[in-house]
C-alpha cells in the first residue's frame, strides 16, 4: 500500500516545501482513507452512469498503476538491503512472523471462506504479502523503529515476490499454472518489475548526484493521489462486478478483522519471545499487520474472465485494513507495546 516515507522522524515531513501548496504530505497521509473512499464512490457512480467508460478505464489503469509503483519504489532504500542483516535478531523475528506464522494464519482463515476459487485466490494474494510502503508510515506514526522498518522493506519485497507462487501452490487445491497463464501473468509481472528496475536506476543516479533526498521529497506526496486515481479507475472498470458481489463484503470484513486481531496476538507473543525492544515490537506488529494490496493487484487483474471477484476482494481488504490501522495507531503504542515505565529513584 502506498504512503511511504524514508524520513525516520515524521515531523520532518511537515518541513518539506517541495509539495503542492494546497495540501501537505502529512495531511494526505493522515486523511488518506477518505480520499480513497471518495475515489471509490465517484468511480462507482461514473461507471454506472457511463458503462462504456469501463474499457477506457481498464486501458488507463495499467500505466497509472506502473507509475504508482515507481514513485513508491523510488522512495525505497534498495541500497540499504545489506544493512538490514546487521540486526540479526530483529530480522529473523520479522521474517519468521511474515513468512512462517502469517502464512499459517492465512491458510487457517481461508478455510472459513466460501468455497469459491476466485474469492480464495483474492484473499491469499492480498493476505500473504507483507506491506512495503505504508507499513513505514504507520510504524513511524505508531512510535516504532523507523530505521529498521526502512531497511527491512526491500527484503520483504524481494521475498514476497519469490515466495508468493510457492504459497499459492501449497494452499490452493487448484492448478495455479492453469489460472495464471504465462501469457497473462507476464504483463502483470512487468508492471511490477519495470518500475522496480527504473526506481533502482533512479536511486543509483540520485545517489551519485547527491540529490536522493530531494528526489524522495519531490515524489513523496504522489502515492496518495495516484492510488486514489487507481481506485477510481478500478471502480469505473469493475462497477458491475462490485455491485454484483456486495454479498461478499461482510465475509471480507470478517476475515480481515480476524486476521488483524490474530496478528496483534502473534506479534506480541513473537516480540516477547525474541525479547525485542518496545520500538522494534511495534515495528514487527505493523509489518505483520499491513498487507501489500496493490502490488498483487496486477496479478488479480490478469486473471481470466470469471475471476474478477479476486480483484474486488483485494480492494475491499485494503479499505478494511486502513480503518484497522487507524485503531492500531492507538492500540499498539498504548496497550500492546507500551513504553516501559521508569522506576523513580529514591535517594
Amino acid at each position: 500500500m502506498y504512503t511511504l516515507s524514508t524520513e525516520v522522524n515524521p515531523k520532518s515531513r511537515r518541513e518539506d516545501h517541495t509539495m503542492p501548496a494546497l495540501i501537505s504530505r502529512d495531511a494526505l497521509e493522515r486523511h488518506q482513507v477518505w480520499f480513497y473512499l471518495v475515489a471509490a464512490v465517484l468511480g462507482l457512480l461514473v461507471g454506472s452512469a457511463v458503462p462504456g467508460l469501463g474499457y477506457v478505464a481498464e486501458g488507463i489503469l495499467w500505466p497509472v498503476l506502473a507509475l504508482l509503483l515507481y514513485v513508491t519504489f523510488v522512495q525505497m532504500p534498495l541500497a540499504k538491503v545489506p544493512a538490514a542483516f546487521a540486526d540479526v535478531r530483529f530480522l529473523v523475528t520479522a521474517l519468521i512472523g511474515n513468512f512462517v506464522l502469517v502464512p499459517l494464519l492465512v491458510w487457517s482463515l481461508v478455510q472459513m471462506a466460501p468455497n469459491d476459487d476466485a474469492f480464495r485466490i483474492g484473499l491469499l494474494l492480498v493476505l500473504l504479502v507483507p506491506c512495503t510502503d505504508w507499513f513505514i508510515t504507520f510504524t513511524q506514526l505508531g512510535g516504532g523503529d523507523g530505521t529498521r522498518a526502512i531497511v527491512l522493506t526491500p527484503i520483504l519485497l524481494i521475498l514476497q515476490l519469490l515466495l508468493l507462487p510457492v504459497y499459492l501452490g501449497l494452499m490452493t487445491g487448484i492448478n495455479v499454472a492453469d489460472v495464471f497463464a504465462v501469457a497473462d501473468v507476464w504483463p502483470a509481472l512487468l508492471v511490477v518489475l519495470i518500475p522496480l528496475s527504473v526506481a533502482a536506476v533512479t536511486e543509483s543516479w540520485a545517489k551519485r548526484r547527491n540529490v536522493r533526498r530531494r528526489v524522495v521529497q519531490s515524489l513523496g506526496w504522489w502515492p496518495v493521489p495516484l492510488l486514489a486515481v487507481v481506485i477510481f479507475l478500478i471502480a469505473v472498470a469493475q462497477v458491475r462486478d462490485v455491485m454484483g458481489n456486495l454479498n461478499v463484503l461482510p465475509v471480507v470484513i470478517g476475515i480481515s478483522i480476524a486476521f488483524l486481531a490474530s496478528v496483534l496476538v502473534l506479534a506480541k507473543l513473537l516480540g516477547t519471545v525474541a525479547r525485542l525492544p518496545t520500538a522494534q515490537g511495534r515495528t514487527l506488529t505493523f509489518s505483520m499487520g499491513t498487507r501489500n494490496s496493490f502490488i498483487v493487484l496486477p496479478f488479480a487483474l490478469s486473471l481470466p474472465a470469471g475471476w474478477e471477484i479476486a480483484a474486488i476482494v483485494i480492494v475491499m481488504q485494503a479499505f478494511v485494513e486502513l480503518f484497522g490501522m487507524a485503531f492500531c495507531l492507538w492500540f499498539v503504542p498504548r496497550v500492546l507495546f507500551r513504553d516501559r515505565a521508569t522506576t523513580p529513584q529514591t535517594g
